[in-house]
């Protein structure tokens, strides 16, 4: 999860939790499209770059800066600058092409005609200090030989995990769910954050890592923390806040900060791993030609940005989405997961569930947990949209803004609506769901930079769900708090 985001920690294997199988990803094919221009300007040096700055971050919010280009330029393709930049920020070049429809998206996953090296959150790229001093596998190109070797060790892990991985999420959510209840009864009232978060960290830690959080009482207690401070700090500049303004833009979008606020939290993190989880490291030297520091790093990233960092954005959107529901969702949500999936929730289990899956896909549609999606020209080529053709430069940046690129009219009816039965009625939908660095429809392999964890993540999602109605008859409360539980009889 971070960007979630869980969207570059890459391969799926033969043995994938997903019952799905997978078309190409590849762009569109060649039309009569009229070719044009790439609209839109950067503006003039430093002034462009900070007028756009301040509209995204501040005057107009992310959303609303793509929409107003959308209009203004009547294309879904344009150019314009992406933060961060001027004034603390003079060697990221906020030039971007944006890519705002399903057809010119695509193009953003096709590894013939871009590369991805450095570039996961833009021409910004968090000091490395953060990663060990090394280049993890999230900025590694698929033309690099390391990236196949990291992403090797990650499909390795990942499929060593599947054997804990379901009662670990069961077992966690049993102790998440009896603190949320113990708060309720004590307070009237349960904050959802901090118990998801430590289910997150718990089980996550043992079913990626190896690793028992309980065999060190100070991350047992605080690795959740450690891992949100390490990732604020080091995204800070690239996110928006939502608070006060000028101060956000003055105090956090204005410079990057050091890794030494947070080096005491990585070092007993990486150390946590490099003692609890160290059959998964002498598995990545022995068997992935890594050194120790790189599986250790690597293992860190996978945990902390891709999966933590993910589930901890998703998840509550999920929530919030099943809570604030008026039309009954979850009466249907009860009664389907009361009546499918046999006595014992699992991968399995949930993959009879469909409004459960659809909910998940749906969830996952509007609010991807990583918003935006970066790569760069790898040679010229033609982009194709909806209408039109634009010739694109090597080197030139291509920027996807997944919230509305998944809510394109031409491929989604009614594409701003919440519809709970959208997947169950077309699958094929799902060629569209590019929440993973990819289609929901394919397969992550060393070839590419596609989600090792994608099916994991919507299957554990599912668990998630599933649970919640098997354990209750009905939840009230939001994203970040419950005020109501009904056990099931």
């Amino acid at each position: 999860m971070a960007r979630i985001a869980m969207s570059n920690m890459s391969p799926a294997m033969s043995s994938s939790p997903s019952s799905l199988s997978p078309p190409s990803s590849a762009p569109p094919p060649p039309t009569t499209l009229p070719v044009r221009a790439i609209p839109g300007s950067y503006g003039w040096p430093l002034l462009g770059p900070l007028s756009d700055r301040l509209d995204y971050f501040w005057f107009q919010g992310p959303e609303t800066f793509f929409r107003k280009r959308i209009e203004k330029y009547k294309s879904t393709v344009f150019r314009a600058n992406v933060p961060p930049s001027f004034p603390f920020f003079l060697n990221v070049n906020p030039n971007v092409v944006v890519v705002l429809d399903c057809a010119s998206f695509a193009h953003l996953f096709d590894m013939e005609i871009v590369e991805k090296s450095n570039v996961l959150v833009g021409d910004f790229m968090p000091s490395v200090k953060y990663t060990g001093n090394i280049r993890v596998c999230a900025y590694l190109d698929t033309s690099e030989p390391q990236h196949a070797q990291v992403k090797n060790f990650a499909l390795d892990i990942l499929k060593r995990s599947s054997r804990v991985w379901e009662s670990e999420v069961i077992s966690n959510l049993d102790t998440m769910w009896d603190t949320i209840e113990f708060s309720l009864a004590k307070d009237g009232k349960a904050s959802v954050v901090f118990p998801l978060q430590k289910f997150l960290f718990n089980f996550l830690s043992k079913a990626i890592v190896g690793a028992d959080p309980a065999a060190s009482p100070q991350v047992a207690k605080s690795g959740y923390a450690m891992l949100d401070r390490w990732l604020a700090l080091m995204l800070l500049p690239t996110v928006n806040i939502g608070i006060l303004q000028p101060l956000e833009e003055i105090f956090l979008h204005s410079w990057t900060y050091p890794f030494a606020l947070v080096s005491g939290d990585y070092n007993k993190l990486y150390q946590f791993i490099e003692k609890e989880g160290r059959e998964a490291v002498e598995r990545g030297k022995a068997e992935f030609g890594l050194t120790h520091q790189e599986a250790v790093h690597n293992l860190l990233f996978f945990l902390g940005f891709n999966a933590f960092g993910g589930f901890t954005i998703f998840l509550p959107t999920l929530l919030n989405a099943i809570l604030s529901d008026t039309t009954g969702l979850q009466d249907r949500l009860r009664k389907e997961v009361r009546e499918k999936g046999g006595p014992v929730l699992s991968f399995d289990s949930v993959k009879e569930m469909e409004l459960v899956k659809s909910v998940v896909y749906e969830t996952l549609r509007l609010n991807p947990p990583v918003p935006l999606q970066y790569a760069r020209a790898r040679k010229d080529f033609q982009l194709k949209s909806h209408d039109s053709v634009f010739d694109v430069k090597k080197g030139e940046l291509l920027c996807g803004y997944q919230k509305l690129v998944m809510r394109d009219p031409k491929v989604f009816d009614e594409p701003e609506s919440f519809n709970s039965d959208r997947f169950v009625k077309n699958s094929e939908l799902l060629n569209h769901l590019y929440w993973s660095n990819g289609p929901q429809t394919g397969t992550p392999t060393e070839s590419n930079k596609q989600c090792v964890a994608k099916d994991y993540v919507t299957l554990t999602a599912c668990l998630f769900v599933a649970y919640m109605f098997r354990r209750y008859d009905s939840v009230t409360g939001s994203s970040s708090s419950i005020t109501a539980v009904e056990k099931a009889n």
